[in-house]
């Protein structure tokens, strides 16, 4: 799955489709999902809003791997994440 940073409102359960850039590629990865957890405006702890999306697994998990292999290859960077 993932986070996505938002201020916008959802329902845990809801269904959502998305189109991913991922740092430095220019294709976009479409990926769909279902809402499993959300962080409200004002969350303790001065986190980030958004929501965790559940990938589906209508692609064979193709969005999942490549997403982990991209991962995989970024673990030295110095940029921020919204992990937990």
């Amino acid at each position: 799955g993932l986070f996505i940073p938002t201020t916008k409102k959802y329902n845990i359960g809801d269904e959502v489709f998305m189109l991913l850039s991922l740092m430095d590629e220019a294709e976009r990865l479409p990926v769909a999902g279902r809402i499993i957890w959300i962080t409200p405006v004002g969350a303790e702890g001065n986190r980030a809003a958004g929501i965790g999306v559940q990938f589906s697994d209508q692609d064979g998990g193709m969005a999942r791997n490549k997403i982990e292999g991209y991962l995989a290859g970024a673990l030295q960077s110095e940029k921020p994440t919204h992990t937990m």
